[in-house]
């Protein structure tokens, strides 16, 4: 069977595709990936043959730092995936399609775009949710603009939720994580994309490692986070790798105290089993890599999914929450020397993780891929 597996944003998009589609390739079906062409080396990467789809998305500008606003968010949903990136996928996919000629589609859950080709095609396509929480993408937000583009392509209007879930939705978040509004599907086993371990022997192992990151979007937009995190981890006694993305160098830093290390991009899979606890901006990935792993969380939401996930680690136990225009370099190290010492952070990131373990693997979703190919299932 041929499959395509396509992702609207960035490698949060990207990520929570891939061990389904290896899976699907050890399985024995043929699979493309179709994402934007700033991602196309990623998916190389990954091993798998890469396909355009799409224009550039990501904010790739350095940005001042703004106070969280879930109505801007929420706007620039309407606007950006719901909108003009949905309607730039669907053009390419469909040429994209006509040319791979796949028998079934995959997509992540922003891709509305690729929903509204696999409709018109008649293709069966499965769903993959990408934001852990569930809480933010919301149907009166998304309806009018995806409704537009349903009329532009001959489609009949729909309530954005029954598109999105017209045939299988796969989820590889633990269903206790959700919020309980939140629509779930099958769900999966988070399984990181890259988990070899990388090399931090630099580090004295007696010492605890602080993994810290601030995602590879909103780092471009994160003022002077970066500057106040890191001299909130000075006077601690810990290890910290921190990554600053693709887009920033590691020099644009002042030097640091030997047991903080800045680098560029790492992927977190090779760095989290090594790890303490985590320090990020709450991006959907970065929180299930840590909770996949039993690590407790400093969270600094700045935008998107981030508070939502945020929250649900707040009410369950996970971790602690700071503000990203007032954390102060004191509250940052009062947060980490917290989570990292109070044992009820890492017993209930410890539950979550077996949860996560108790999920059936990937291999499970190519079973139900195969099924919704072969007619066997029904629509939600």
């Amino acid at each position: 069977m041929r499959m395509l597996f396509t992702f609207a944003g960035g490698r949060g998009h990207l990520e929570p595709l891939v061990p389904i589609a290896r899976a699907a390739q050890g399985a024995g079906h043929t699979v493309a990936v179709a994402g934007q062409a700033l991602l196309l080396e990623a998916v190389r990467a990954f091993g798998f043959a890469a396909l355009t789809a799409g224009a550039r998305v990501g904010r790739l500008n350095k940005s001042p730092l703004l106070p969280p606003e879930p109505e801007r968010e929420e706007l620039a949903l309407a606007r950006s995936y719901a909108g003009w990136i949905a309607r730039g996928r669907a053009a390419d996919l469909l040429a994209v399609c006509a040319e791979w000629r796949p028998d079934l589609l995959v997509c992540d859950e922003f891709d509305f775009g690729a929903m509204i080709v696999a409709e018109r095609l008649g293709l069966p396509h499965a769903t993959v949710l990408v934001s852990a929480a569930g809480s933010f993408v919301r149907k009166e937000v998304i309806a009018d603009p995806l409704n537009m583009l349903r009329a532009d392509h001959g489609l009949p209007p729909d309530d954005a939720v029954a598109m999105t879930a017209r045939h299988l939705v796969l989820s590889p978040f633990p269903p206790r994580f959700r919020d309980p509004a939140a629509p779930g599907g099958e769900n999966l086993r988070w399984t990181p994309a890259d988990a070899a371990a990388a090399e931090v022997s630099e580090f004295t192992k007696k010492r605890p490692l602080l993994y810290v990151t601030l995602g590879t979007v909103f780092n471009l937009e994160s003022g002077d986070l970066f500057q106040r995190v890191l001299a909130g981890l000075r006077a601690l006694p810990a290890n910290a790798l921190v990554t600053v993305g693709e887009q920033l160098s590691p020099a644009e830093l002042a030097e640091q105290p030997a047991h903080i290390r800045i680098a560029g991009f790492i992927p977190q899979g090779k760095i989290l089993p090594q790890c303490s606890a985590v320090l990020s901006h709450g991006g959907s990935g970065t929180v299930m890599g840590a909770l996949a792993h039993g690590l407790p969380q400093v969270l600094i939401p700045m935008g998107a999914d981030q508070p939502h996930n945020a929250a649900r680690c707040v009410a369950l136990g996970l971790g602690l929450v700071l503000d990203p225009i007032v954390a102060t370099p004191e509250m940052v190290r009062a947060a980490v020397a917290t989570v990292l010492s109070d044992p009820a952070y890492r017993l209930a990131a410890g539950r979550m993780r077996d949860d996560i373990a108790a999920l059936p693997p990937p291999s499970h979703a190519v079973a139900l891929l195969e099924r919704l190919s072969a007619g066997r299932t029904t629509s939600c």
